[in-house]
């Protein structure tokens, strides 16, 4: 089993998975608001993470994901595609969701309270 920590707008949220689960069914799983406006088939970016801890326990990142994460906003050394990133191997790893897909998240979710937004 891996551990998957998701990080955004100062909470987090923890879920075990078995080796084989994607990043974006782990936060599906604990409903962390990770957005997926293609349904995860790797057809857009809303699904973008910024994996801070154990990268080396997922798949690579292959060509499509890649091109991909050419067309999104502040991509880093440390991006992948929630819907392609793959756990390969047991351990920890930690996710920072990455404001675009908050904001896909909160548009796709319009009944969920965006906390980022005053009341």
């Amino acid at each position: 089993m891996a551990k998957v920590r998701f990080l955004a707008h100062g909470t987090s949220w923890e879920v075990e998975v078995p080796v084989g689960t994607s990043v974006l069914q782990a936060s599906k799983q604990i409903h962390a608001p990770e957005g997926d406006a293609c349904g995860g088939v790797c057809a857009c970016s809303t699904c973008h993470v910024y994996v801070t801890r154990g990268k080396e326990l997922l798949s690579e990142a292959e060509e499509d994901e890649e091109d991909i994460l050419d067309k999104a906003f502040d991509v880093r050394l440390s991006s992948r595609l929630g819907c392609q990133a793959k756990i390969e191997r047991d351990g920890e790893i930690e996710c920072e969701i990455s404001r675009e897909s908050l904001d896909a998240f909160y548009n796709e979710h319009p009944q969920v309270p965006d906390p980022r937004k005053k009341r």
